[in-house]
């Protein structure tokens, strides 16, 4: 499926202004101003400055909160979005309700505490976000993420995104009968988005530090629903139901 962009001339802004020079500039901002984040249940609170506020909102980093302060702003961070900013790109530190620092084992012990599969949804959420995708919640879609080429400003989310894995012998109960795919796929279609399945295969079972994301691997897989007008007499195309692509 190729990207749907939102009206003329968005590819060409998309390509003059890409998401990984975006995303650098906001880790220098973050760096040099020294920002922290503060922990709030499941999710972190970043203030940032006019330069910041534009920086994480072209980045798609966050939401903004409603404040009355006019230079600065708050920014409503996921957990993933927290620990990438944080773990992968170095560039915050994050404080508990008593503004004390917390390191990187104090801050995983926490967030797989809120969340138990946090390892591996984290582990998804960064290996887009490491290819420079826009990765945002999907539970309006019914699934865990979406994925967009660039900022959706700009363009539709190209695929809706399942996160599976193998951990105590299932697939986190998803996509496990016949009729978990039939639904999926039809959820997918009416919003054209192609589904993609990234199966987190985890050598490691222990995940009591973030070491252990160093030996999740992850497999990628899109699933698109059979057209049988693609399989009748006199056409040899043939389509499959599943098969993998790279994303890049």
């Amino acid at each position: 499926m190729a990207p749907r962009w939102k009206g003329k001339g968005a590819a060409a802004k998309a390509l003059a202004d890409p998401i990984s020079e975006i995303v650098s500039q906001l880790q220098s901002s973050l760096i040099q101003s020294n920002s922290r984040g503060m922990l709030s249940g499941m999710s972190v609170l970043l203030k940032a400055d006019t330069v910041q506020t534009d920086l994480l909102n072209r980045a798609c980093f966050g939401r903004p909160r409603i404040t009355a302060e006019n230079n600065e702003q708050w920014f409503q961070l996921c957990m993933e979005e927290a620990f990438y900013l944080y773990h992968s790109l170095n560039c915050i530190k994050i404080v508990n309700h008593n503004d004390c620092e917390q390191n990187i084992d104090e801050l995983w012990k926490y967030m797989t505490s809120k969340r138990e599969n946090f390892p591996v949804s984290y582990k998804a959420y960064s290996h887009l976000r490491s290819k420079n995708w826009v990765v945002r919640l999907g539970s309006q879609y019914g699934v865990d993420f979406v994925a967009y080429r660039h900022h959706p400003a700009l363009v539709h989310s190209e695929y809706a995104v399942l996160v599976l894995s193998a951990q105590n012998g299932n697939a986190n109960g998803r996509l496990r009968i016949w009729s978990d795919f039939q639904c999926t796929l039809r959820l997918c279609g009416s919003v054209a988005k192609t589904l993609l399945v990234l199966n987190i295969v985890e050598q490691k079972k222990h995940a009591a530090s973030p070491s252990c994301l160093n030996s999740y691997g992850v497999e990628e897989r899109t699933i698109t629903r059979w057209s049988p007008e693609q399989c009748r007499e006199g056409n040899s195309t043939v389509d499959c139901l599943t098969h993998y692509r790279n994303i890049d």
